[in-house]
């Protein structure tokens, strides 16, 4: 039997690329940067980059996008965050065309948190903004923004996995400040969903799930009017019965 040949297998990269979503402005919004190189110089496409040899995947993610827009995320199973920022894998994509320069496969990452600043550019990144995903996904082939590689596939799943997530799980609440009223967390399901919500209906049944919020022992007005009350995330991670969506 021959000696094992590093050599004598095809090279490939891995790559993270990042669907960080946040609502700014009632409306579900995903991070974008501008490319300054080659390949797609110039296109926007979603932040990431190449993993490097001494990194894990979530080590690199949580680096590129520090590294290309300023912001930091936080895997929320970490103590001591402050941001709410909610970090998990989303899923692999690995076609041979994905990218011109190589063979490379991509681990795509979803971040979630609530009311993210301006974004900073940085990296191979010459600019950066929040566009509505609703602009970034127009059309049934490919979006208006012309976004590059394979982002605008690694945006739709993602954008459906935060929709579907936040039927049956508390991750609504990652949208959200530490303290917030029953009517921001249903524009954060409107803005998600992009559908409008009964008032009424929404706030008996998130109330009524057992573990979903639990008082935090104040009150608002800064969504004008009446003083409203505040909660917090509760402790429940699935909730029972779920948050259904509702058909459109």
């Amino acid at each position: 039997m021959s000696p094992y040949d590093p050599s004598a297998y095809p090279p490939f990269a891995v790559t993270v690329d990042l669907v960080v979503l946040t609502v700014r402005r009632h409306a579900l919004c995903a991070l974008v940067v501008r490319r300054g190189e080659q390949p797609f110089q110039g296109r926007w496409a979603l932040p990431g980059g190449f993993v490097r040899g001494d990194e894990d995947l979530a080590g690199a993610a949580a680096r590129e996008l520090a590294e290309e827009t300023g912001l930091c995320a936080h895997d929320p199973a970490a103590p001591g965050v402050d941001n709410g920022a909610h970090l998990e894998q989303l899923a692999t994509y690995g076609d041979p065309q994905r990218d011109p320069r190589m063979r490379v496969v991509s681990v795509a990452h979803l971040v979630l948190a609530p009311d993210l600043p301006a974004p900073r550019a940085g990296g191979d990144a010459n600019s950066a903004r929040w566009a509505p995903v609703d602009e970034l996904l127009e059309g049934p082939e490919q979006p208006v923004a012309g976004l590059a590689f394979d982002h605008a596939r690694i945006l739709a799943d993602g954008v459906e996995r935060a929709r579907s997530k936040i039927e049956y799980s508390s991750l609504a609440t990652a949208f959200c400040p530490p303290e917030f009223t029953v009517g921001e967390l249903r524009r954060v399901y409107e803005a998600v969903w992009g559908v409008a919500l009964d008032p009424r209906n929404f706030h008996r049944k998130v109330t009524g799930t057992p573990g979903f919020l639990v008082p935090a022992g104040g009150t608002t007005t800064r969504q004008g009017g009446r003083p409203a009350q505040l909660f917090r995330a509760g402790g429940a991670t699935l909730l029972n019965p779920p948050m259904l969506r509702p058909e459109v």
